[in-house]
Formats: C-alpha cells, structure tokens, sequence
C-alpha cells in the first residue's frame, strides 16, 4: 500500500479480515488481460494475491508496496515472485515493463503526480496503465459521520484519502502521456465481515482519520459513527460500506 496517513499495516489482519479489497481485484484483473511473458508492475501490491494471479498468466511480474510488513508477508507466501518494498512516488526500474496495475492502492497516494510519472516512466511506449481507485463519494457515508464526530469534539479534519472524479483523474493522466481509452465510475456496497464489520474497518483504514485521538477518544468516536449509521447501513447483522470504484485503462502514448 502506498501513503497517505498509511495506516500500520497488520498483514494478517488484512487477509483475514478484508480479503474482499483484493478479491474484488479480479475484475479489474480481466481489464488487465496479462499476456504470456509480458513483463507487469503492480503498484500497491499489499501481501500479493493479485500479484500471483498475474504470474500465473505467464507474465514476469514485479510487486511493490511502500509498506514493509506486506512485502515481507507477500514474499512469504509467493517465493517465486520478485517483491520491492519502494515508494510509488520515487520508485525507479531499470528495464520497462508492458503493464502497470493497481487496485485499491492509488488513493492512499497524496502525490499523484509523482506516482503518474513513476508509472510513465516504468512503461514503455504503447504500454497500458490498468487500474481500480476509489472514486468520487467512496465511502462518503462513513467519512462523513466520521468527520462529523470529530467535529462535535473540536477536531479540524479532512478526508485522507484521494477520490477522484473521472474528469479529474482522465485529465490527470493525460497530462502525463496517457491516452484514456476506458473509464468508469461505479456503485459497489460492500459488505463487511460481521456485526464489528464498520469497526473492524475503521481499526484497519481509519488511521487517517483518528490520528490526533487517544485511543479512549477514538473508541467513543467509533461508537458514535456506528450509531449514526446503524438504520442505513447495518442490516441482519451485516454491515454494507458505500464503496465507489474508479476504473480505467490507459495507454502510454
């Protein structure tokens, strides 16, 4: 995963309990349609399952996650895949790869910029960029109860992650070389593993959000967001979180 306020990834933990951030990948995985000894990067590669769908194609594929913990874990369980611990903002390769993917990674990112010039310079000429970001008004509910909560308690704070629209992030990569040739916004609840689903995911992604709290602070903050989404969002047990992805395809010009 790569940075924002990077939570203290428990790799684990994110497989056990939110297998679900790469399960969904798959999708994004058939965009991707690896080919055979086509070399592929994977930016914010956490603990490398989708990285070892790729490999499975056939392709040479090389993970990276700025987070330790997950490349550790990641060449645990998948030895025969090449896996760097590098920053997607400042990374640099020394041979060029046919693929970037990304999923769930971009919007930890508050350097775009620097990560879209990691990413023009690591392909080649022709090469295609494919990948899946939160996008506008992901998990808005959950931010906003959040950000409310802290609110009531004299806290000034802001979203962390990055969300963009599509017009936004198409003209992003234009700037840096990309012709767009596929990009959608779309609805996806996603629902969360049991009755502490919400506060389970908060545990693990909210670190953003709740870094000034002490940790009583922060659990009266997470109890007051369940209440306030409780009648919308929680349902026979189960909690759904407004999750919006933002998919796209590109290619290096």
């Amino acid at each position: 995963m790569p940075n924002a306020q990077e939570p203290d990834w428990d790799p684990m933990t994110y497989e056990d309990d939110h297998a679900f951030v790469y399960e969904y990948g798959a999708d994004v995985l058939d965009l991707l349609d690896p080919a055979p000894d086509e070399r592929v990067l994977d930016i914010g590669c956490g603990t490398g399952a989708l990285t070892a769908e790729i490999a499975d194609t056939g392709a040479d594929v090389v993970g990276i996650d700025s987070s330790q913990d997950m490349i550790e874990r990641a060449r645990e369980a998948h030895p025969a895949i090449e896996f760097r611990h590098a920053d997607a903002r400042t990374a640099t390769f020394d041979d060029s790869f046919d693929a970037v993917f990304s999923n769930a990674a971009l919007h930890w990112i508050d350097e775009q910029d620097a990560a879209l010039s990691t990413v023009a310079d690591a392909l080649r000429p022709g090469g295609r960029f494919v990948a899946e970001l939160g996008g506008d008004g992901n998990v808005a509910a959950i931010v906003d109860a959040a950000l409310a909560e802290l609110a009531e308690r004299g806290y000034d704070a802001d979203n962390p992650w990055y969300f963009p629209t599509v017009g936004e992030y198409a003209s992003r990569l234009e700037r840096h070389g990309f012709e767009v040739r596929y990009a959608t916004l779309f609805d996806r609840p996603t629902e969360l593993d049991g009755e502490d689903g919400l506060r389970n995911w908060l545990d693990v992604f909210g670190d953003g959000l709740f870094a000034p709290l002490s940790n009583d602070e922060r659990e009266a903050v997470v109890r007051a967001v369940e209440d306030r989404l409780r009648a919308d969002y929680y349902e026979d047990g189960v909690w759904t979180a407004d999750y919006r992805r933002l998919r796209f395809r590109a290619v290096r010009e």
